[in-house]
């Protein structure tokens, strides 16, 4: 299976879930923003969870066909579209060679992710597929996808994406050799959010105390907002300023995607894939690692709150949450083996 892109949009990477096992090395983690997507894309596809993918940022982007695909989408940033038909996400879509997709705005996110039966071929750098911008390395040439390129699937595939793309070859029998069309279920992303997606849950960082009351009243009361210079790396948080209570200078000490620091200055700055492994400025606070999903998916200008939660609280969220994707991949798994 291979397409072809004919535009690429604002900023398209390869991506898997990430590498962890460098930190120590000073590499960033990289991988899917909003891995919970990337999941789901891979998930619809019989795919793994750490399939290759492509992350999408905005929409604006195309891409041609050239063979027949089997492939799948989910995240908020764009509505895939063949011709003048809205391809829905969350779904396997059977895509024919020489079909046109385009990536149509969706105001309500930033990020989408696109899944091919047996993940995008990309060479494995320091146990993952992810690009790392910043070091320029991983993914397609560590780059950016650009006008011209070609992605191919990795021609191995799992038992259950063998399946379904038999199923989607006797369907083709039946329906117009140009067709875009799907099976008849899904696996809704949003059923896996809180209903407030602008409340994001974090736990108390180890420098917490550091600020003073009003402080720390504003930090979880008062909106913030996703400032123009945020990227991969870490969003610039605009609201009310951080005064602290303890001058002290902090030691070089460990970051990870979540961490919220505050600056000399006393902005905050939340850090996400992209982001360096260790910093010196004050850790005010960590994401949950659920609500991750709902960072990934912030655009500039979007207002969001902050509720403390305890690291038990946090730690059950992230159980649940794994239990249930558990689930939902036996449900796939039942269904076509």
């Amino acid at each position: 299976m291979q397409i072809k892109i004919l535009k690429p949009g604002l900023m398209s990477t390869i991506q898997d879930l990430g590498r962890y096992q460098y930190l120590s090395q000073a590499v960033p983690v990289s991988g899917a923003m909003d891995t919970l997507s990337a999941r789901i894309a891979n998930m619809v596809v019989g795919n793994g969870d750490n399939a290759a993918v492509i992350e999408f940022t905005y929409a604006d982007a195309e891409f041609i066909a050239e063979t027949d695909l089997l492939i799948a989408y989910a995240g908020e940033g764009a509505v895939f579209q063949s011709g003048d038909q809205p391809l829905s996400p969350e779904r396997p879509l059977f895509v024919p060679s020489g079909a046109i997709i385009k990536l149509i705005n969706n105001p309500s996110g930033s990020r989408t992710y696109l899944a091919i039966a047996g993940g995008w071929d990309v060479p494995e750098i320091l146990g993952s597929k992810s690009t790392c911008l910043v070091a320029g390395f991983g993914g397609l040439e560590g780059r950016v996808l650009k006008r011209g390129d070609v992605l191919i699937n990795e021609q191995k595939l799992t038992s259950i994406a063998q399946v379904i793309v038999e199923k989607f070859r006797e369907i083709q029998k039946s329906v117009k050799k140009d067709q875009v069309f799907y099976l008849p279920w899904s696996i809704p992303r949003r059923a896996h959010l809180p209903a407030d997606g602008k409340t994001i849950r974090v736990v108390p960082g180890n420098e917490f105390g550091w600020f003073n009351g009003r402080s720390i009243a504003n930090f979880l009361s008062e909106p913030y907002i996703i400032g123009r210079q945020s990227n991969r790396m870490g969003y610039h948080l605009e609201g009310a300023v951080m005064e602290r209570l303890k001058k002290d200078e902090l030691l070089s000490t460990a970051v990870t995607p979540g961490t919220i620091q505050v600056t000399g200055n006393g902005s905050m700055v939340l850090l996400m894939a992209d982001c360096q492994t260790t910093g010196g400025y004050p850790r005010i606070a960590q994401v949950a690692a659920v609500d991750m999903t709902l960072c990934a998916q912030l655009k500039p200008g979007d207002a969001i709150y902050f509720k403390d939660i305890t690291r038990r609280e946090a730690e059950m969220l992230y159980i649940e949450r794994e239990q249930l994707l558990h689930q939902l991949t036996i449900a796939v798994q039942n269904k076509f083996l």
